[in-house]
């Protein structure tokens, strides 16, 4: 899945844990975060540690992979 905004990877995450079965208490538990956190991190919230997002991604068994592309000259002259 491309991940674009807060909201997909909070999707995703969700996704995730309800597919191993896991409430939102528990996986808050086995990530080592708070319920709070992982809640805000599940609905979107922009302002989440980055630190503990790959926390999460990393207890839960989800890769991100970043990919670097190119500048368009045309995005330069604008």
């Amino acid at each position: 899945m491309k991940i674009d905004t807060t909201r997909d990877l909070g999707l995703t995450i969700r996704k995730k844990r309800k597919e191993d079965g896991l409430t939102l208490q528990d996986a808050a538990a086995v990530c080592g975060v708070s319920y709070a956190f992982l809640s805000a991190l599940e609905n979107g919230k922009e302002s989440v540690q980055l630190n503990k997002v790959l926390q999460v991604l990393n207890c839960l068994g989800i890769e991100l992979d970043a990919q670097v592309r190119t500048w368009a000259a045309t995005d330069y002259e604008r």
